[in-house]
Order: C-alpha cells, then structure tokens, then sequence
C-alpha cells in the first residue's frame, strides 16, 4: 500500500482540501478512517480553536488549548490528540478502505500521534491520505521511505488517488 502525501501553502488549505475530500469520498460510498481538521478563529486574536472530527460521523475532538493572546507555546493538547488516535484507532478495527490523517505533525515526526496508526494501516493494506507540512518533510520521508508518494493539493487529483487505490490502479 502507499501514502498519499499533500502539502497545501496557505494557512488551513491542507485542512480545508482534506475535509472536502472526506465529504466527496464518504458521499461515494468509501469506508473511511482518521480525523479532518477544522479551525475557528478565536475572537481574542490568539489564534484559532482546532477540532478534529473522527472519521466517519465524529465526534469533534479539540486538540488545542487556548494559551492567551500573545502566548508563543505550542498550543496542541497532547491528551486530547491521544483520545482522537484512540478513537481512530477502534474505527479502523471496523475495517476502512482509507485512512485520512490530517497531518503529520510534531508529534508523528517524534514517534507518537498517528505515526503507529499509519504503520497499521500500511501493514493491513489500508491505503493513507496524509497532509505534511515542509517543516516536517524530512521526519515524513524518512518514515514513509518507498512508500510515500506525493499528490497535487487538488481535491479531485486526491479523489483520483484514493478511488485509485481502491480499485488497485494507482501507482
């Protein structure tokens, strides 16, 4: 099986092209497993709320704790982000056709998040769809190796990976 990888430039696009591909997937009738982003922006000027909502029908899960305006830390709520693995992790064992993983972030690049999920998902021939930011290519490419593949940040170049996949056509 392979990753799918996609890297969107603008702040929120790779979350925002992942969610419509989600909801043009799941309308087309594929099982699907793992989390979409959703970000609100705060109405204090400190940044957004992030919620996840697990794949297929939720719940949303807020993985971001609010620091203050003019706080610098990291704002992920590292429990939070191990309940949403923890969820994901029961819906895959109802079988998936697909994971979507929202991002390979810091967490994934140091060995925790999603990082065991995807190697489960790869060693049952689950195919994965997983943002990268450039900041974590490097970790991203030296986990994935072969299997890593990278697709254009267009909803219907994903859609076409993932049907794909599913067919068995894919690269």
């Amino acid at each position: 099986m392979r990753i799918g990888y996609v890297t969107a430039e603008g702040r929120g696009d790779g979350d925002r092209l992942l969610c419509a591909l989600a909801e043009r997937l799941g309308a087309q009738g594929l099982r699907l497993a793992g989390v979409v982003q959703h970000n609100t922006d705060r109405a204090d000027d400190s940044g957004c709320d992030m919620d996840v909502r697990v794949l297929p029908d939720g719940p949303l899960v807020r993985i971001s704790q609010s620091l203050g305006a003019g706080s610098s830390g990291c704002r992920l709520d590292a429990g939070a982000l191990e309940q949403a693995v923890g969820l994901v992790g029961a819906s895959m064992a109802a079988g998936a056709d697909l994971l979507m993983v929202n991002k390979f972030g810091k967490h994934e690049a140091e060995g925790r998040g999603f990082r065991a999920l995807i190697g489960d998902a790869l060693a049952a021939e689950v195919p994965v769809i997983v943002g990268v930011a450039e900041k974590n290519m490097p970790a991203f490419l030296e986990f994935a190796g072969e299997f890593a593949e990278p697709v254009p940040a267009e909803t219907a170049a994903l859609e076409a990976w993932a049907l794909g996949m599913r067919a068995g056509t894919a690269a």
